[in-house]
């Protein structure tokens, strides 16, 4: 099955708009006084409700055409989802944030594995050096906190459940990428969203938070979240797995924290220290790296 009406759009410029998108998240979230559970749950519930009527609209009978395993597949890329959020923001109570950073976004060497194992992707020499590139360039953007010895009053506990968020976020790219061959968009993301908020809903219930006590700038705030990196970056995120390897889209997202330092620079005065800025370049060259790695593998098959 494929995405009708968006035939002429570029898939390049959609992984753009993508990343820029994430990228608002870390600001948003900021901003909001939630517990993070909370604001993960609404951000991804929200999401689901402004998906839906698209999906009803443009795929009307989609739902009942699609095969039940590929339903089941879909669930549990939402499952995946979910412990990714869940997984990555308690671990910023226990461990550093740099170090939490650096683990979570090493999801691209298991998305590479995951890649070349269960899609037949190849993984060339150009691939390699452009993720180990980006990935180092996230260390390097972390190693002012990691040089400054904030470790968090359970690293080891920490550093396993970043590491866990980003191997379920690898898990999303890998199973994203092959479903989207054969599951329309947006009835795909409806399904892992839902389910994604359903195991959410429960993450939020077991820590005892409350579900609607929140001033009214939360709740814009939660919507905002579901606009920005809900629709305009995972699911165009999404569309684009339909169109480029997940090694490519993958490795793209490591330049959500640049984005984030730029919107922090820009938007709440944060100057970015050196070890940041060193960092991004990797980052940025990395990605950079990659993507033509990939475009020389499309132009010689």
């Amino acid at each position: 099955m494929t995405d009708t009406g968006f035939a002429d759009f570029d898939p390049w410029v959609g992984l753009v708009v993508a990343v820029l998108a994430v990228s608002t998240s870390a600001i948003l979230v900021r901003a909001s006084n939630a517990p993070a559970s909370v604001a993960a749950f609404y951000r991804v519930a929200m999401t689901t409700l402004l998906v839906v009527p698209l999906a009803l609209w443009r795929d009307p009978d989609a739902f009942s055409k699609l095969a039940h395993r590929d339903l089941l597949a879909a669930a549990a890329t939402g499952v995946a989802l979910a412990v990714h959020f869940a997984a990555w923001f308690e671990s910023l109570a226990w461990t550093s944030v740099a170090a939490s950073v650096t683990l979570v976004q090493s999801q691209p060497l298991f998305v590479a594995v995951g890649a070349w194992a269960l899609l037949d992707e190849r993984i060339t020499r150009g691939t390699t050096v452009g993720i180990l590139l980006a990935v180092g360039g996230i260390v390097v953007m972390s190693l002012s906190e990691l040089l400054g010895g904030g470790v968090g009053p359970r690293p080891l506990y920490g550093n396993a459940l970043a590491l866990l968020g980003g191997v379920m976020a690898a898990a999303y790219v890998v199973a994203g990428r092959s479903l989207r061959q054969r599951f329309p968009l947006f009835p795909y993301v409806t399904v892992v969203y839902a389910v994604a908020a359903v195991c959410l809903f429960a993450f939020v219930f077991a820590g005892g938070h409350p579900l609607v006590d929140y001033q009214p700038r939360e709740w814009v705030l939660f919507f905002l979240m579901a606009v920005g990196p809900g629709v305009f970056g995972h699911t165009v995120l999404n569309w684009a797995l339909g169109h480029l390897e997940s090694s490519l889209v993958s490795v793209s997202l490591l330049g959500e924290p640049v984005g984030s330092a730029l919107l922090a620079f820009l938007l709440l005065s944060e100057v970015p220290g050196t070890w940041t800025l060193a960092g991004g370049v990797v980052v940025l060259t990395g990605i950079g790296v990659t993507a033509r790695s990939r475009a020389r593998v499309s132009s010689s098959t």
